[in-house]
């Protein structure tokens, strides 16, 4: 049984938090991608992969990590996956072994057909406009590069 304890301060409610209001946020976001990914046989972070990779196929290991906010380490068991599952290459630079190319294979190129719905999909799951996503995806943008800076 919780114990009496005198009003907290409004500063340390967790639901005044903006942290904890992102992090459940994200939580909520994946669970509704999950079933719509899992139908095309990808993870969530693979969908952000192959987000990048329609926008600019070749990248290097390093420039999509720029792109994801996520290093190496973390990246590169996440691409052995996806090769293996014939969605991607990776390709390692004749000029530097230290630069390898990610590029798309037919496979993974066809996948972009079947996620075009996922956007829609989402737009009804949350019934709002476009307009307020965009003007909402602006702000947390613009609170992400405040945080990096």
């Amino acid at each position: 049984m919780p114990t009496q304890q005198k009003p907290a301060n409004p500063a340390l409610l967790l639901d005044n938090q903006l942290c904890f209001a992102l992090y459940s946020t994200s939580l909520a976001m994946t669970k509704i991608y999950k079933p719509m990914l899992e139908e095309m046989g990808l993870t969530y972070p693979q969908y952000l992969a192959m987000l990048v990779l329609w926008e600019q196929d070749g990248l290097t290991v390093s420039e999509m990590g720029e792109r994801l906010f996520l290093d190496s380490g973390t990246l590169t068991p996440l691409l052995k996956r996806m090769e293996s599952a014939d969605l991607l290459t990776r390709l390692r630079d004749t000029q530097d072994e230290r630069r390898v190319f990610i590029r798309l294979t037919a496979a993974g190129r066809r996948l972009k057909t079947r996620a075009a719905r996922i956007p829609g999909c989402l737009q009804q799951i949350l019934a709002c406009e476009v307009s307020e996503v965009m003007d909402l995806t602006r702000q947390v943008q613009a609170l992400r590069a405040r945080l990096s800076a």
